[in-house]
């Protein structure tokens, strides 16, 4: 090497050691019969009934309340203070929360962490080895996990999604009974579960085949005329697809009957909760939204506005249940994510540049499946024609790039009110379409009179006709 005279070399910089940060760290190999443990070498106590073939700080325990807790009294004895596991499955949950109540701090890892070690062989004992190695020296992410009371609600919240689920695929049950018999109901309802809809498959269960006398029980907000239901009420009527409708109205019935007994958990919980609105009342929007028949049977938007202290329902797309479950997966405080982007990145809403040689090869958004992201793409589909500032940004950016990026762009520009809406806890002030399109004018010819510049022309507006 060269070196010029009026230079000296660079000395070279030797890369810095890693550092132990959490010296009393343990790693846990999760799996759905048997748990592996790793603690620091040395601080595991000699115990007789050790297996000879391992090493001294590596023990295994059953899944089973007693070997989890024999699994937290031998940490204790060890001295550990923090334990890293991988989110494996659901198996993870009890010894979670026993060790948390514990007083140990425990990191839930993304398994994609600890993945990548070329050259190591993968083996249980070697697993737990590893976690607890890079635990140790602090190279392990602990996974965003809400407070107590918010998992609950996240829990509650869940098993009445799944309800929902169940209930909407004996809908379809009844849709095919219903087409089997050629009774083309679902042709001249809009929904078979309304008030006409059920009306009518009620009295067909009844023994009512007259189609005059099923159409007398159309609402009178039904769209459809008397007549052009009763044409379409003329079917086969045969034992066995009776049978199955007749099953899947019940079944529907049923997980209905199921999720008002959720929402009497719900309602209780959120009464548990502490009230972040100083006793004050949600304010009242100048548009009710139209009640759906799966929605809570209680005021959800108050809940909710006494939960966080703010309402979420003010910003454009969102209503009570994309609020519901956006507090429920995250709750009300945001600390754990320092910036908005970090919030995003979460969500799943952040594009992941994989650049080489100045140019980004790729730039996809993290796979995974996020129930807030989900929640907040499902609530800016509704943008595409929507009269606010959202709507715009999102037909602008459709227009450019397609509707699946549009979609992730929205989102994540409402992920972002959000965000600054729960953390700082300020009125939200709706932006008027009207003033981000003169905005967006503005900076468009912004953009158009530097370019002509650059290329040796000059802009000048155009007078209205007729002046």
């Amino acid at each position: 090497m060269s070196v010029r005279p009026d230079q000296s070399p660079r000395p070279r910089r030797c890369p810095e050691p890693l550092r132990v940060t959490h010296p009393h760290a343990a790693g846990i190999d999760i799996h759905a019969a048997i748990h592996w443990v790793a603690v620091p070498p040395g601080d595991a106590p000699p115990a007789p009934d050790h297996a000879p073939h391992l090493l001294a700080h590596v023990r295994s325990f059953g899944t089973c309340t007693a070997d989890l807790i024999a699994l937290a009294d031998w940490l204790t004895r060890c001295g550990v203070t923090t334990v890293a596991m991988e989110s494996t499955g659901i198996y993870w949950i009890p010894l979670f929360e026993l060790l948390e109540a514990r007083g140990f701090e425990v990191f839930l890892v993304d398994p994609r962490q600890s993945r990548h070690a070329p050259g190591r062989p993968k083996t249980d004992v070697r697993d737990c080895q590893w976690l607890q190695r890079l635990h140790s020296y602090g190279l392990l992410t602990a996974s965003f996990r809400p407070a107590e009371q918010i998992v609950v609600l996240r829990s509650y919240l869940r098993q009445r999604q799944m309800l929902l689920r169940y209930a909407g695929q004996h809908i379809q049950h009844m849709q095919k009974a219903l087409e089997e018999m050629n009774v083309k109901l679902p042709e001249v309802v809009s929904n078979i579960t309304g008030v006409t809809g059920l009306a009518i498959i009620r009295a067909i269960l009844a023994g009512q085949r007259d189609p005059l006398e099923l159409a007398k029980l159309r609402n009178d907000k039904c769209r459809r005329t008397q007549a052009q239901i009763a044409r379409a009420l003329y079917g086969n009527w045969r034992a066995e697809h009776l049978f199955a409708l007749q099953q899947a109205l019940a079944l529907y019935e049923f997980y209905h009957r199921q999720l008002r007994a959720c929402d009497v958990q719900l309602q209780a919980h959120f009464k548990t909760l502490p009230d972040q609105s100083r006793g004050q009342a949600r304010p009242r929007r100048q548009r009710r939204p139209c009640p759906n028949v799966n929605d809570p049977a209680f005021d959800v938007g108050q809940a909710l506005y006494q939960m966080a202290g703010v309402d979420l329902t003010v910003l454009e797309g969102i209503n009570a249940s994309t609020a519901l479950v956006l507090l429920s997966e995250i709750g009300p405080d945001v600390s754990r994510f320092p910036t908005v982007k970090q919030f995003t990145s979460w969500l799943g809403l952040s594009p992941q540049h994989q650049e080489s040689a100045g140019k980004i090869r790729r730039r996809r958004v993290r796979r995974g499946f996020n129930r807030a992201g989900r929640a907040l793409r499902l609530a800016v589909q509704g943008c595409c024609h929507a009269k606010h500032v959202l709507g715009a940004f999102y037909r602008r950016v459709k227009a450019r790039a397609g509707a699946p990026k549009a979609i992730v762009a929205t989102a994540r520009k409402l992920a972002e009110r959000v965000y600054r809406l729960l953390k700082y806890g300020t009125a939200y002030v709706c932006q008027e379409i009207d003033v981000y399109e003169a905005k967006y004018r503005e900076r468009l010819v912004k953009g158009l009179t530097r370019k002509a510049a650059e290329l040796g022309y000059r802009l000048e507006p155009v007078s209205p006709v007729g002046t």
